[in-house]
């Protein structure tokens, strides 16, 4: 399966001779993609791998980053630099232009943050980030604590302009991807134990309320909740059972795409920020598709 159509939506969206083309292989476990608009390239982590990777177009990937402390999801500033939840390191960091890197944040309430896991910038420089504590029981984890000292599993908002940490949401099981609709009124934010995606509205302070079931994305099939984008017109997609799901703003399933291997996350990118690139395990692959995505700073 390349594609499979719920409703006849979805071939405005995803046409049928769209085609999945291998971007670079060879990784352990990819995450974290985003798109630089200004560079025309796309960066991604390799969790395990323990590596920030970046393709360019016509010349191939290289390292940006070994080691990393194992970092997981990662967006741009409104500066163009990057954002990183730092998955091992306990930490949401930023790496300067100049290539060294800032801790942005590491604890909450004096007790030590979870494991940050996915990252977004909404327009006004404020960071919202997911930080469930699943890393701290895997193997490869590194640090000199891996204790838990915060007691649920938390979605926080970090001001850059006073370095306030303010948490959003303590009552999900395991919150994992998140991104705001076109006009930034809406937060959206996974689950991938519990399988089903949570829609807030956003306040004027950034804060976010009315907290309701976008959809529960169950099934059979290998994948669950995790990477999360929206495109121009609202419609969200997200990683899920068999593949990548997309959904229009009610929350009704349009289709999916199926992708070679599990995919983890995705990103926009390209020149018109039309094509997704999936990271998938041990590779990253790319599909043109008939619907442009919300651009990332930075844009040009």
């Amino acid at each position: 399966m390349v594609t499979q159509q719920f409703s006849p939506e979805f071939r405005r969206i995803v046409s049928e001779q769209a085609s999945i083309q291998l971007i670079a292989g060879g990784f352990i476990f990819t995450e974290g993609p985003v798109w630089n608009g200004q560079t025309g390239s796309l960066d991604w982590t390799d969790i395990i791998g323990d590596t920030i990777w970046k393709w360019v177009p016509g010349e191939g990937k290289r390292v940006v980053m070994t080691p990393t402390i194992h970092a997981n999801g990662m967006t741009y500033d409104r500066e163009g630099r990057l954002i990183v939840a730092g998955w091992s390191s306990r930490t949401v960091w930023r790496m300067e232009h100049d290539g060294s890197t800032t801790t942005l944040c590491s604890h909450y309430d004096g007790k030590k943050l979870n494991t940050p896991n996915d990252i977004v910038v909404k327009s006004d420089g404020a960071i919202y980030f997911t930080d469930p504590s699943g890393g701290l029981n895997l193997v490869g984890h590194q640090g000199h604590d891996l204790q838990k000292q915060i007691e649920f599993e938390g979605v926080y908002r970090f001001d850059p302009a006073d370095s306030s940490l303010t948490l959003l949401e303590d009552n999900m099981v395991g919150p994992n991807g998140l991104c705001f609709s076109p006009d930034e009124s809406l937060l959206y934010v996974n689950d991938s134990r519990e399988r089903y995606i949570r829609v807030y509205d956003v306040n004027p302070d950034g804060t976010v309320s009315n907290g309701r079931t976008f959809i529960e994305l169950s099934g059979v099939d290998l994948g669950n909740p995790d990477g999360m984008k929206v495109d121009v017109e609202g419609n969200v997609y997200c990683t899920g059972p068999g593949g990548v799901w997309i959904m229009d703003p009610t929350g009704k399933p349009l289709g999916r795409i199926g992708i070679p291997e599990q995919c983890a996350n995705f990103a926009w990118g390209g020149a018109d920020w039309s094509t997704l690139y999936f990271t998938a395990r041990t590779s990253v692959y790319g599909m043109k598709l008939n619907v442009p995505g919300v651009p990332v700073f930075p844009t040009t």
